[in-house]
């Protein structure tokens, strides 16, 4: 903690004409210094320094300061590193905090590791760019994309040679460490003696990625033929998070004040693109998420941003994850809205076509945060119902409720309001009577009610039945209930019996009752039999998303082993199961592929806590399965909502004779996946 009076006596030191004046040009105007405003675009100076009274103010969009303040809204600097700036500029020593020696000592250490690192990284940079000049494919390629060669000298583009070894010549100790460390050298091998090393770009264009600062702290390698992976990034390092950088957020810092927005797009290209075009207020994420410490970053150089993503359903996805990380900080000052591009076009293409000023209108009726909410909170709701309407309210509350005290929040509450047929003083006695019943409950994670008719005779399956769902050769899929559906635990004859859909016996093709195949009896995850006599409540079989979402929360990893198409497919499963599934690939971009132990604790703060408490026994969080048990369950919900859709579009044929090419595709991807879930040939049952 830096004392208060130390940064007084430096403000009394520092001269804020001389400090702003490396940045701005000022011209003497009487007693002060005036220029163009650094923070917004203006042709006229109305930016004006004052040396009697140290402080800065510009009459066009109000910023004002004093040294300390300037050097951190223009740097980007934090306070600490902007107040060791100017301390270091007038001759003084910040003092030591109160940290104990070994603290300092490590602190030392690991800036001066983080600085050699830096220069390993700028060292590589140079070379990258002087090998850019000599190769004519690579330069050929950049030429292709439209991009000029100031424009790539500008973002210090290069090209990476196709060669196991070619930092070797830039580096004469190609096993120093330091290389591995930085991420530019992948090494291989158990021993120091049998380590084999390589490049990790090779035949790459290179994008340096730099701090706000400058500093190249990583890279970004695309290759310019067919190849995977198209994009390559630097592992993370002591100098480089990837969930917290944002690539061009140095060479933006003019063009955000100038366009007076933030432009968030996807990809590299797409920034370099922009800023040739005359959109140099563009930065882009670095293949993650658009994260807290994103938005936090952007809104130290601008209180406008504007996230552009594609129309489909994967940047809808994208645009959720923003929506979540800007609530917090959307003030009554602050504008974020949201930009969906044609499916045929990203901001690159756009503006080649159209041109700037036709984006620039787009940009102009981008979607603001409060209709966004609105829109994210009534996905997969029936309004014209009242369950549906009381869903929206439901997604909606988590959503409002992040949102900063302020008009903007206290206008939200009206809007939600009236969408859900609400008075806005209904709305609130409901969300207040709601926290009220859950403070009360303890987090709500007590058991739920029995289902109506529902008594101990009417038991689960057999206890040797799987959690996982394995097809047997006499299962129809097309009889299956992805989620349960209407099946309850039915009281009913003697010791009751297992109710499907229609109130039938669960049953197979040959309407035979179910009974467990004989190879689950040695599976691991079976569950427990119930002690004879406990006469505890029965809960109903584990449905295809049950196990689906149980494999998902104890390996969260496997999320980014299915495909866009399965995602979409889990997330527009009813509540709970899609909402879930959302949540687990936030947290799974959010914080990586985390245990079970580490997930837990976050799902106790969810709605779903209860649910998921349930799903998740201490058995079953103790059990064994496999990727390819996951993908047999998600094929089993594909047929059934293959199954759904082929009978929309059947009853909408009669009218439309056109669907039946569709209705044809929808079948064959139907049948394809039944033939995944078919046993192998010979496969003993």
């Amino acid at each position: 903690m830096i004392p208060q009076s130390f940064v007084q006596d430096m403000l009394s030191r520092v001269d804020v004409v001389e400090v702003v004046g490396r940045y701005v040009q000022l011209k003497k105007a009487g007693i002060n210094h005036k220029g163009l405003c650094p923070f917004h675009g203006e042709k006229s100076p109305s930016f004006t320094v004052s040396a009697t009274r140290q402080t800065y103010h510009c009459f066009g969009c109000g910023v004002h300061g004093n040294a300390l303040g300037f050097l951190m809204a223009y740097s980007g600097m934090g306070f600490v590193e902007a107040v060791r700036d100017l301390a270091q500029q007038v001759g003084m020593t910040v003092p030591e905090d109160d940290r104990s020696p070994q603290e300092r000592e490590k602190a030392a250490a690991l800036k001066q590791r983080q600085a050699t690192l830096t220069d390993v990284l700028h060292k590589a940079s140079d070379s990258y760019r002087k090998q850019l000049k000599g190769n004519k494919r690579a330069v050929d390629y950049l030429r292709g994309r439209g991009l000029t060669g100031e424009i790539a000298s500008a973002f210090g583009l290069g090209y990476a040679p196709d060669g196991w070894r070619g930092l070797a010549s830039v580096f004469p100790h190609y096993d120093d460490p330091l290389l591995e460390e930085s991420g530019l050298v992948i090494a291989t091998g158990d021993n120091e003696a049998d380590k084999k090393r390589y490049d990790r770009f090779r035949d790459r264009i290179m994008f340096p990625i730099r701090n706000v600062q400058g500093e190249v702290i990583g890279f970004g390698g695309r290759v310019l033929d067919k190849g995977e992976p198209k994009y390559l990034n630097s592992p993370e390092t002591s100098v480089f998070h990837k969930g917290k950088e944002l690539y061009g957020l140095h060479e933006a810092r003019a063009g955000l004040r100038k366009r007076g927005y933030a432009l968030v797009v996807e990809g590299y290209m797409d920034v370099v693109a922009l800023a040739q075009l005359g959109f140099p207020n563009a930065v882009a994420t670095l293949g993650t998420a658009c994260s807290a410490d994103h938005v936090q970053k952007l809104f130290r150089f601008t209180e406008s941003i504007v996230f552009s993503f594609d129309g489909d359903a994967a940047g809808r996805r994208a645009a959720g994850r923003a929506l979540e990380a800007s609530l917090p900080f959307a003030t009554d000052t602050r504008s974020v809205r949201f930009l969906f591009l044609p499916p045929e076009h990203d901001p690159d293409s756009y503006v080649r076509e159209h041109g700037a000023e036709a984006f620039e209108q787009y940009v102009a009726q981008a979607v603001p945060l409060s209709r966004q909410l609105i829109e994210a909170a009534r996905e997969g709701c029936d309004t014209d119902s009242a369950e549906g309407r009381a869903r929206l309210l439901a997604q909606a509350k988590p959503l409002w409720h992040a949102l900063p005290e302020g008009a903007l929040k206290m206008q939200l509450l009206g809007d939600l309001a009236q969408a859900a047929g609400l008075t806005t003083d209904d709305l609130n006695r409901l969300w207040a009577a709601q926290a009220q019943a859950q403070s009360r409950a303890g987090g709500g994670r007590s058991r739920p009610p029995r289902d109506a008719g529902q008594d101990d005779r009417g038991g689960p399956p057999p206890d040797d039945a799987p959690w996982s769902y394995e097809p047997s050769s006499d299962f129809d899929p097309d009889s299956f209930d992805p989620t349960g559906g209407q099946g309850t635990a039915q009281g009913g004859g003697e010791g009751g019996g297992w109710q499907g859909r229609g109130n039938k016996p669960w049953a197979g093709k040959d309407k035979k009752p179910w009974t467990p195949n004989k190879s689950w009896g040695d599976k691991p995850w079976n569950r427990k039999p119930p002690e004879e006599g406990s006469g505890l409540p029965r809960a109903r079989p584990d449905s295809t998303a049950d196990a689906a979402l149980r494999m998902l929360l104890l390996s969260i990893g496997w999320w980014e082993q299915l495909d866009a198409g399965d995602h979409d497919l889990l997330h527009k499963l009813p509540a709970p199961y899609g909402p879930l599934s959302a949540w687990i690939e936030r947290h799974l971009h959010d914080h990586g592929a985390v245990t079970w132990a580490e997930l837990e604790p976050a799902i106790r703060e969810t709605e779903w806590a209860g649910f998921v408490a349930r799903l998740v026994t201490a058995d079953a969080a103790q059990g064994e399965a496999a990727f390819a048990d996951l993908r047999k369950a998600v094929d089993a919900l594909w047929v059934q909502a293959l199954k759904a859709q082929l009978e929309d579009l059947s009853r909408r044929a009669a009218t439309d004779p056109q669907l039946l090419v569709q209705m044809r595709e929808v079948e064959q991807h139907r049948r394809r996946r039944l033939q995944s879930l078919a046993p192998p040939p010979g496969t003993a049952r």
